[in-house]
């Protein structure tokens, strides 16, 4: 891929093409959106343009478009992720710091991570392109002390450094760090693109339409999904058994839904497992456990539109009559509220709080707001 090749994201590229070309380029960036939506693959075209031997001028009418050429020894050594002046930081690369081998992944990104991987590395000069580029991923997860270390380089960088922060949660970052750094938002992709995108790789309209909407705007989570149901990992009949079970379930029936959830969660963190290698089994967990949670909002966000707007497409439009069942039991309010309650079960898995509990929370919690409208 070149950078002329990314998705919907031609804003963030516009302000870093204008500020190459009037050669103000910042020395430090920060890519903030959600995940999925281009983040990482911009980076690192942005990465292979800035120690491309020999990139490419195209003219256009809102200014010169560079991009990298794709085939000098510079670019070649970016796609093998061997280019000695390029550096991906990701927490995972924790057990290949001097201490700690043996050690899991932890949620945070470490400080031996940042210090080993970036900071000892930065004021060594370039040894084949013209400029050293890291790409840190995950920035929102950096700790006190990882910021604080990092900002020491921010504050008086190396005049061949670029430094890139993917970061979905801005308000994570000390406000040092953002001060110090050029903030490029990125924005969600457009629908249909996904959609075409899915259906285009083989996935059927069906799954891809409830993918794709369920990613709100995130191409990457709904090319992740997709690959898993195409792996045989059935993830569209694991959504379409929850959402019928939500539809009619009782207070009784909660604990073994969980039971199924939690064994569902550990059979797609396993598919994950086989597609991604690098990132670890927790946070592989975390992933799966948070793909079921976004499925159940979805479903109390149907119902919801259900009551206040029938005209407009549902998320779940392939089980439509599940939804009315659950808008029955749920009125408005109620269904909003379990909405605001997933979300906030998002944030709690986030924090590493057990996923047993926050299942069981949730589902509670859903369960008891039908009681209180079958009261009324």
């Amino acid at each position: 891929m070149l950078l002329r090749d990314v998705f919907c994201q031609d804003r963030a590229i516009g302000i870093l093409q204008r500020g190459l070309a009037a050669d103000r380029s910042a020395h430090a960036f920060i890519f903030a959106g959600p995940d999925g939506v281009g983040k990482y693959k911009t980076a690192r075209e942005w990465a292979r343009l800035l120690l491309c031997r020999n990139p490419q001028i195209e003219e256009r009418p809102d200014g010169p478009f560079a991009d990298s050429c794709g085939a000098c020894e510079s670019c070649t050594l970016v796609d093998a992720d061997s280019h000695p002046d390029y550096t991906h930081v990701y927490k995972e690369l924790l057990q290949y710091t001097k201490d700690n081998k043996d050690k899991k992944t932890p949620v945070e990104l470490a400080i031996d991570v940042i210090r080993e991987f970036l900071i000892e590395q930065v004021s060594g000069r370039p040894t084949l392109s013209a400029r050293k580029v890291y790409i840190v991923s995950e920035a929102q997860k950096l700790n006190a002390n990882s910021q604080n270390a990092l900002l020491k380089v921010l504050e008086e960088p190396p005049a061949y450094c670029t430094i890139i922060l993917l970061c979905t949660r801005l308000e994570q970052l000390l406000p040092t760090i953002k001060s110090r750094c050029q903030i490029i938002r990125f924005g969600p992709v457009d629908q249909k693109r996904i959609v075409a995108h899915l259906t285009g790789g083989g996935l059927g309209a069906q799954e891809a339409a409830f993918f794709a909407r369920l990613a709100q705007g995130s191409l990457g989570l709904a090319c992740q999904w997709a690959r898993l149901e195409q792996d045989g990992v059935g993830l569209f009949g694991t959504k379409r058994a929850l959402v019928a079970s939500m539809a009619d379930y009782r207070l009784s029936e909660v604990l073994g839904i969980v039971e199924r959830m939690q064994e569902d969660t550990r059979q797609i963190a396993t598919g994950w497992g086989n597609l991604d290698k690098s990132t670890s089994k927790s946070d592989l967990t975390r992933r799966a456990q948070r793909t079921l949670i976004q499925i159940v909002i979805s479903a109390l966000y149907d119902a919801t539109i259900h009551h206040v707007a029938p005209e407009r497409p549902l998320i779940n439009s392939d089980q439509a009559d599940q939804i009315a069942l659950l808008a029955g039991r749920l009125g408005p309010e109620q269904a909003i509220e379990g909405v605001r309650e997933g979300y906030e079960m998002l944030r709690w898995l986030d924090a590493n709080v057990n996923d047993r509990l926050i299942l069981e929370r949730l589902l509670f919690r859903i369960a008891r707001l039908t009681i209180m409208v079958a009261q009324n």
